[in-house]
């Protein structure tokens, strides 16, 4: 199993997308590799498509902030220091194919390439699988969990989904605890998260808490999330 699509949570049904993300503008100009298309142009897709998902769930979740604040608090997520963090977690470094170069000189640990490398993963998503498993992606692994300098909250993945599944008129979705396992002193808990009643997603944790945002993150990646709203009544 590939340990950056473990790291992601998400299948590509058209692999040459991931490979053209992984694929750093060093290693296309080395000799042999020049029929390789390098991700500066999935970079450049999946930077809008991050600024207007974070935009989005800013706007919906902070109703009384006034322009200039949803402007700084989206910067702090959408920054090269604050995705380079989110390349480095899901360990998109090692995952590059870099020239030797740029290897050599540290570029697998350089701030400007991981950032690049997780716009061009946001493209690729969207291209293979449209709006929701990107946005997924991003309330996941850019949006959860990261403190928001200017109003000191938290994002994280439960939030995120309900705000996503209320803003589209369903009910808040509800979390049902599968199993638990494990010494008494150190259980791991199972977790599924319901959307209108169906199940849309299972996580595991070493606390209820920890396995419920688990579930809500790859209820998130889901690329038909949406149709499992209930419709309303006439």
């Amino acid at each position: 199993m590939d340990p950056l699509l473990d790291a992601i949570g998400y299948r590509f049904r058209d692999e040459r997308l991931l490979l053209q993300a992984r694929t750093h503008g060093s290693y296309t100009s080395d000799a042999g590799n020049a029929q390789c298309a390098s991700n500066q142009r999935l970079e450049f897709l999946g930077d809008a498509v991050i600024d207007l998902v974070v935009s989005e769930a800013l706007y919906q979740a902070h109703p009384a902030w006034p322009e200039g604040q949803l402007t700084r608090a989206r910067a702090s997520f959408v920054s090269a220091s604050a995705l380079a963090r989110v390349g480095a977690k899901l360990g998109l470094g090692v995952a590059l194919l870099m020239g030797r170069g740029e290897t050599r000189t540290g570029g697998r640990t350089r701030e400007s390439t991981l950032a690049d490398a997780v716009e061009a993963l946001v493209g690729a998503i969207y291209l293979d699988g449209g709006m929701e498993p990107a946005r997924g992606f991003i309330l996941a692994h850019i949006l959860a969990g990261r403190e928001q300098d200017d109003a000191g909250d938290d994002v994280d993945p439960k939030t995120a989904l309900q705000e996503l599944i209320q803003a589209h008129g369903g009910p808040p979705p509800t979390y049902k605890l599968l199993d638990s396992h494990g010494p008494s002193h150190a259980p791991t808990f199972r977790v599924e998260v319901l959307v209108g009643g169906l199940g849309a997603g299972c996580g595991e944790g070493t606390s209820k808490r920890a396995a419920e945002r688990a579930a809500a993150a790859e209820a998130l990646l889901r690329a038909d999330l949406l149709s499992l709203i209930p419709e309303e009544p006439c």
